[in-house]
């Protein structure tokens, strides 16, 4: 037994040959149309600053404040939007890779809630992340939060800057566990991640 868009279609086409095949291609538009702003509807995963700009020189705020150098010592503010679906939570790293040896470890924050989609400046030494329940951990200077840059003279260093979206909110970490063992446990629980490079040198 036919349907009944089978049994309207084909009365279209006995009646007019040419207008049942404008609508069927009509219908076909009109579908591509609907499926393709669904499928747009979730973006890349992305990364932005409004302190930093991918490939570009990072500023004096964001220096260390010791060993010889002399910036401010502030974390960049950063923002993300479009996280994958089932994002429990976010989790960002500073890394530099041209450092000797594994590279060095300029911040990890972990526990960043869903619902929070940028980080302002200065939220290492403002209590912000604190407030939102978020943990830093211990920087290769030795520090727990944010350490800037503040590579030896020389050939300008690269840092990368990274946003995770995770499918946990349970890290097994504590606040003050070195950098690398949250990097550990960060990509072990990652659903995407967003980046952007600076450099620095003196």
């Amino acid at each position: 037994m036919r349907t009944d868009r089978e049994v309207v279609g084909s009365i279209l086409f006995r009646r007019s040959p040419k207008s049942a095949t404008a609508l069927v291609s009509l219908c076909c538009l009109a579908w591509l149309a609907t499926h393709a702003g669904a499928a747009g509807a979730q973006g890349k995963f992305a990364l932005a600053s409004t302190d930093l700009r991918d490939g570009a020189t990072i500023g004096t705020a964001q220096i260390y404040d010791q060993n010889g150098c002399k910036g401010a010592n502030t974390s960049p503010e950063l923002s993300w939007h479009d996280a994958p679906a089932g994002t429990k939570s976010f989790a960002v790293t500073i890394f530099d890779i041209d450092a000797p040896g594994p590279g060095w470890w300029h911040w990890a924050v972990a526990g960043i809630p869903p619902s929070i989609e940028s980080l302002p400046a200065n939220a290492s030494r403002s209590g912000y992340l604190q407030k939102i329940g978020a943990i830093e951990a211990r920087n290769d200077w030795g520090d727990v939060g944010y350490g800037g840059p503040c590579p030896p003279p020389g050939k300008p260093h690269r840092y990368i800057v990274t946003v995770f979206a995770l499918n946990t909110t349970d890290l097994r970490l504590g606040p003050a566990r070195h950098a690398l063992m949250f990097d550990h446990e960060i990509n072990t629980a990652a659903l995407a991640k967003a980046s952007l490079t600076v450099t620095y040198g003196r």
